[in-house]
């Protein structure tokens, strides 16, 4: 089972786009994935049609109840893959995190429960206890970057965070990679961010880049990830380009431990 989290403290950079249309071609080509939405936003929720207030249980149940686990992963109506969904219960989970034993580990043993050949998950916006639970939890770590100005800005707060929870929780947490996002070939800054990305970060950086494109803004209002609200656009093609070169990393590196 490999384990992936989707992780930037900064918003908007497309986390949770990354986290829907990767799980959904990681499925088309197979594999058995669960997605875990663990921000408290609940957009990889909304994302997939699915109202967050209508949930029996939610992965805010199983990290306090880890019987409730199972019971809480349903069926995307499209995509082929599993969700643990978030409700608005998890907004408290950071509070109510601090006052657990081994608060860093509840998402690790939540997904104890779960079988996959992938869990993806999708991580607030913020570098607190769930983002810290998701670092300590998974193999790898993929890191969605915005082809604007500031795009690395804060970037090394996220790598600092990396290295501590490898070094005090996770010693087998390894960067996957680096994701730039919303790219528009037209424009000189996000050639240049682009290349700046290729300098800073070397062979981690993907090859695949995710363009700026209105079909994949408008796929998670109808519900849908992107290969099936219009599998022809340039999102479409892709985010199946980024499951290949992920599956390919993910496998390379696990067979390397």
């Amino acid at each position: 089972m490999t384990i992936i989290a989707i992780a930037n403290q900064k918003g908007g950079v497309g986390k949770t786009t990354t986290a829907i249309n990767l799980a959904a071609y990681l499925a088309e080509l197979g594999q058995k994935v669960i997605l875990i939405d663990l921000d408290p936003q609940a957009n990889s929720t909304s994302g997939l049609g699915i109202d967050a207030g209508k949930l029996s249980s939610s992965v805010y149940d199983a990290l306090f109840d880890e019987s409730q686990t199972e019971g809480a992963v349903i069926e995307t109506i499209h995509g082929g893959f599993l969700l643990l969904p978030a409700s608005t219960d998890l907004a408290a989970a950071e509070v109510d995190l601090v006052k657990e034993l081994s608060r860093e580990h509840k998402l690790k043993n939540l997904i104890a429960k779960l079988s996959a050949d992938y869990i993806i998950i999708d991580c607030p916006p913020s570098l607190g206890l769930l983002t810290v639970n998701a670092l300590t939890a998974a193999d790898h770590v993929l890191i969605p970057v915005q082809a604007e100005y500031f795009a690395l800005e804060g970037v090394s707060h996220l790598l600092d965070t990396i290295s501590r929870v490898k070094q005090a929780l996770n010693t087998q947490l390894e960067i996957l990679g680096v994701l730039l996002t919303m790219y528009d070939s037209r424009t000189a800054l996000a050639k240049g961010v682009h290349a700046e990305v290729k300098k800073h970060f070397g062979d981690k950086a993907f090859d695949t880049v995710i363009p700026r494109n209105v079909r994949l803004a408008e796929a998670p209002s109808y519900g849908q990830p992107i290969k099936h609200y219009d599998r022809w656009s340039k999102g479409a093609r892709s985010y199946k380009q980024l499951a290949k070169e992920v599956h390919k990393r993910s496998r390379s590196k696990d067979a390397s431990k």
